[in-house]
């Protein structure tokens, strides 16, 4: 299970990648509300704890235990669907008290590691219409639990994850294409149908949040498109340094004066913009980048396919999220409520992140090199001994 390994296989780049981007969290959410700064900061640590251990921990042990994380997933999701704790109209909860649960997040990452075993599992046969079936069967369950809390955001996100899995996991490219021709005019189809004021694909207040960014001219939908102009209002006028570096605390602050609503997750950008200026969206953004291409970086020096599924998978959701959390912050995009990784306040989505990257740093420390390094080792051995 816990392996001894050599220290300068860690990823100690990754590491100080994580706790930088982390650190400028905990200021942001501080920044955003005060009350929730050693909340964020204790997410923070037990997120590192987390990781460390799971780093020594073999991630192919981990992945023996496959289809008990696909059931416990499946539960998991099950009680968010007929006990979960309702929020602004979505059921995505589980309330214990002393802390509330989104189960939806830690399903990204049990959602990328079933699958790298399943597709290692399945490596000769995957492009064969049965396996492909299979596959897309048993991502269906956990896909339609998530979509009916209503959570689209995050229904879209594991479907583009999936995509970016199957693709590393080699995937004939005439498989991709067919798929393209199909999925390309459903979208349309689905984009035409939802425009529709009498629709019944999705829940009112998403088609309001599409057509606020398809139509923001028309007043009809200008309640859904304030959060946004508000926030790059903010971004805005933070200018080169932001309020907080260059002592201006005369001007009027869009972040204090809650223009932006929920400013310590959604929009915990606009904080940044307003607060530390474009020096510090650039710093979050190129963390951010770097700490994707170090999941990717890792994957081309795995040892089997699985290890490069997670690492792409992990660096993917990274990625994926930064972007439509920015995109939604500087208006590019229409209001999806999808947290910045390691920058917004949730602990859930916080820890979960922290534990695929703990799995990612494991897959990391068995690279090629290690293993080469390891059968050396055991030839000598051997040599020595006859």
């Amino acid at each position: 299970m816990i392996k001894q390994y050599k220290l300068r296989f860690y990823n100690f780049r990754l590491m100080l990648f994580l706790l930088a981007v982390s650190s400028i969290g905990v200021v942001l959410v501080s920044a955003a509300r005060d009350d929730l700064k050693y909340r964020q900061l204790a997410g923070v640590i037990v997120g590192v704890i987390i990781m460390v251990i799971l780093s020594l921990m073999d991630y192919s042990w981990i992945l023996n235990f496959q289809w008990i994380m696909y059931g416990a997933n499946i539960v998991l999701l099950l009680l968010v669907r007929f006990f979960g704790d309702t929020a602004g109209g979505a059921a995505r909860w589980i309330d214990f008290g002393f802390i509330r649960f989104q189960p939806t997040e830690l399903s990204k990452i049990i959602i990328i590691l079933f699958f790298a075993r399943f597709f290692m599992d399945h490596e000769e046969n995957l492009n064969t219409l049965r396996t492909i079936a299979k596959a897309a069967g048993l991502l269906a369950v956990p896909l339609f639990l998530i979509y009916e809390q209503p959570d689209m955001k995050n229904t879209i996100m594991i479907l583009a994850v999936f995509c970016v899995l199957i693709y590393i996991a080699g995937l004939s490219y005439k498989v991709i294409g067919g798929a393209l021709l199909i999925t390309i005019p459903l979208m349309i189809i689905f984009l035409i149908i939802v425009v529709q004021p009498d629709q019944k694909l999705i829940q009112d207040y998403q088609r309001n949040r599409i057509m606020a960014f398809l139509y923001p001219e028309n007043e009809e939908y200008s309640d859904n498109i304030e959060q946004q102009n508000n926030s790059k209002m903010a971004i805005a006028s933070g200018e080169l340094i932001g309020k907080k570096l260059s002592g201006d605390e005369d001007v009027t602050s869009v972040n204090e004066g809650n223009f932006v609503a929920e400013n310590q997750t959604d929009f915990i950008f606009a904080v940044a913009g307003e607060e530390y200026g474009f020096i510090g969206c650039t710093v979050i953004i190129v963390l951010l980048t770097l700490i994707s291409v170090e999941c990717i970086r890792m994957s081309l020096r795995a040892k089997d396919l699985a290890g490069k599924i997670i690492c792409c998978g992990t660096g993917s959701i990274v990625a994926f999220q930064s972007f439509l959390n920015i995109c939604v912050a500087t208006g590019m995009g229409p209001n999806t409520g999808t947290p910045l990784p390691f920058v917004s306040y949730g602990l859930t989505s916080l820890i979960s992140l922290y534990i695929g990257m703990g799995i990612v740093l494991n897959v990391g420390l068995q690279s090629s090199a290690y293993n080469k390094e390891l059968q050396k080792k055991s030839i000598n051995q051997k040599e020595e001994y006859l």
